[in-house]
């Protein structure tokens, strides 16, 4: 097994190394205090072809592959985990399209999206269904010319800037959640308002509630067939998901990069504090949890590019990561001591950001009960 990266990968990530320390780096703390959505930097990644990396070429994409985008997600996230959140507001609506669109689908909204063209986002959670999926309450009715869809989703990344979404929504309840739909829509259309909801973290990157009233969806809008949409959904967030931990480690690598220098820099009690076992126990600790996530990130991705079932194995990176980047991230602040609780450094930022690791793409939970059920042999994950 050959644990180094390919020439090919190897360069994206130099590429995306210095993208995020070249122009996300020097705003990150004003974006994040200032709550700024980054729009110019989606252009930005989107002329890198960032997005592209799931995308068949006839499509604008890159082809290069799902370890392309975790190598591109964790080197943002290290950066500014709030500008990671754009890769997927991108790519995972595409990826929704090249899964189950038709051809007039994915040639008329793919390209805008991953070239950052149009601004998107996805639309799942609602205020009474979160890990539970199926107890959505939006329905999508028939209507001669197409649906109409009314209801509210709420927590939605870039709810309040996007162009575009892809929105689930029951159009037969009575199926309970083979009745579920997938469609895409244009945010800009009457019958749709949106309010931004604040968060603790991930500042740049806002996070609104999205409310149909009689909104209007042409039948070019369905994506897939009907009842289709509880497995589209499935699937969309398996591989967000992936991203999503690449992030976190990324996140958790800041952290330890924070821990390191700071112990090789402060003094107490006349010798670096790097010296102090106890410190060093933190940080040994900070290290191996950071390459456990990493490795189970890169097997997932490997699994996905090699076109393998691979949720039980994205789920494990997913938990794996995000609790990582929890720890990484409270150890630093603990290692800077008041310098880490002070908002002059980012390490308070990388406590806050990493907290959502741990509630988006699917709680912590989620991911135990996946892992958990697939074991006990109650339900595989990958079926």
């Amino acid at each position: 097994m050959n644990f180094d990266l390919p020439e090919e990968l190897a360069a994206v990530r130099e590429l995306a190394r210095e993208f995020a320390e070249k122009e996300i780096a020097p705003t990150a703390a004003r974006d994040d205090r200032e709550h700024v959505f980054r729009k110019d930097l989606v252009a930005k990644m989107g002329e890198l072809g960032f997005y592209g990396c799931v995308i068949p070429e006839q499509y604008g994409g890159t082809e290069l592959g799902f370890m392309a985008l975790a190598i591109i997600s964790e080197e943002i996230a290290r950066v500014h985990s709030a500008i990671r959140v754009y890769l997927n507001m991108q790519a995972g609506p595409a990826l929704t399209l090249i899964k189950a669109g038709n051809e007039e689908q994915k040639k008329k909204w793919i390209p805008p999206l991953i070239r950052g063209e149009a601004i998107g986002c996805f639309a799942i959670t609602e205020p009474d269904a979160g890990s539970d999926v199926a107890a959505m309450r939006s329905t999508a009715v028939r209507n001669g010319d197409g649906y109409i869809l009314n209801g509210t989703k709420s927590w939605i990344s870039n709810a309040t800037v996007a162009d575009k979404a892809v929105v689930f929504a029951y159009t037969d309840k009575s199926q309970k959640h083979h009745g579920m739909s997938a469609f895409f829509v244009d945010l800009k259309g009457p019958g749709v308002s949106c309010r931004d909801l604040d968060k603790m973290g991930t500042h740049a990157s806002p996070t609104g509630e999205l409310t149909f009233e009689n909104f209007h969806i042409p039948p070019q809008g369905l994506v897939g067939k009907e009842g289709d949409g509880f497995k589209i959904c499935m699937w969309h967030l398996s591989h967000t998901r992936l991203s999503c931990a690449a992030g976190a480690v990324g996140v958790a690598r800041a952290a330890r990069e924070a821990a390191v220098s700071y112990a090789n820099q402060r003094e107490q009690f006349g010798q670096k504090i790097g010296q102090f076992q106890m410190i060093q126990d933190t940080i040994a600790q900070m290290i191996v949890q950071e390459e456990s996530a990493r490795l189970l990130v890169y097997r997932a991705a490997s699994l996905a590019d090699q076109h393998r079932p691979n949720t039980l194995e994205t789920s494990i990176a997913k938990y794996a990561a995000a609790e990582t980047a929890a720890f990484n991230a409270d150890a630093a602040l603990k290692i800077l001591g008041a310098y880490g609780y002070s908002t002059e450094f980012p390490v308070e930022r990388y406590l806050r950001d990493a907290k959502s690791y741990q509630i988006v793409e699917g709680s912590s939970n989620i991911q135990k009960l996946i892992i958990a059920q697939d074991a006990l042999g109650y339900r595989k994950a990958n079926r």
